[in-house]
């Protein structure tokens, strides 16, 4: 009936998976970073625990589900990244070179104070053309183990207990409010159940956080990475005591 319509009256699929992957590609996400051990400056046995969900959307469409959202910045600094994954891995470059090029001028390593201030300044410099959010961790000799977060616009927001990122870090502010101690400093493996248990609450209840849980703990000993499959999520749901009855 209309031979010269451009209008289509038929739903494509094929169309619908075509304009969601031409969408830019977004770590809608859950990152979190947490403080253990003493916390005292230079701390031996202090230490931090990075933890991500890997679930990578473009739209309605999961683009990869295995992604690896915590990246090396140096030897013991680690960076959890959200928002546009374009955004996020084009700052963990610029960061990384000047790493590099500032451990070749002072002739010593690099802090985790000092790469997160060149984190913050990328973001606030180019706040209005960035999406992105990130946490800077890790271990050094002057200040042991320390927490950074950045949120977007560029703030850098040092933290003494957890910093937390992403779109589903909305869904576990009570869980951690609740659970992280305030009494007396976490344990390495209380650091790693508490970050475990906080990302796989919020892959229950963010429907752009998913996948499997990957994990990066650092101290004075080094990098150690752990990963958590997705149906050990499940297990944990199973295991959960019954509510609202």
């Amino acid at each position: 009936f209309f031979p010269h319509s451009r209008v289509s009256f038929f739903f494509s699929p094929r169309k619908m998976a075509y304009t969601q992957v031409n969408i830019p590609v977004s770590l809608g996400t859950t990152i979190m970073a947490c403080k253990f051990g003493g916390g005292g400056d230079g701390d031996s046995a202090s230490g931090v625990v990075l933890c991500a969900d890997s679930r990578t959307s473009t739209g309605a469409y999961i683009a990869n589900k295995v992604a690896d959202k915590i990246s090396q910045l140096a030897e013991d600094i680690w960076i959890c990244r959200s928002g546009s994954a374009a955004d996020t891995q084009a700052v963990t470059e610029y960061v990384r070179n000047g790493i590099r090029q500032h451990c070749s001028m002072q002739q010593r390593p690099c802090t985790v104070f000092t790469a997160a201030q060149l984190c913050q300044q990328i973001a606030y410099n180019n706040k209005s053309r960035l999406s992105a959010g990130m946490i800077v961790a890790g271990y050094d000799s002057e200040k042991g183990g320390s927490v950074y977060g950045i949120p977007l616009g560029g703030t850098l927001a040092p933290t003494e207990s957890y910093a937390i990122g992403g779109s589903g870090s909305t869904y576990i502010y009570a869980y951690c409010e609740k659970f992280f101690p305030t009494d007396a400093p976490l344990t390495r493996e209380g650091a790693i159940e508490f970050c475990r248990k906080a990302v796989m609450l919020a892959t229950m209840r963010d429907g752009s956080s998913g996948g499997c849980v990957r994990m990066m703990i650092v101290d004075s000993a080094g990098s150690e990475k752990r990963f958590y499959r997705g149906n050990e999520r499940d297990a944990y749901e199973e295991s959960r005591p019954a509510t609202n009855q």
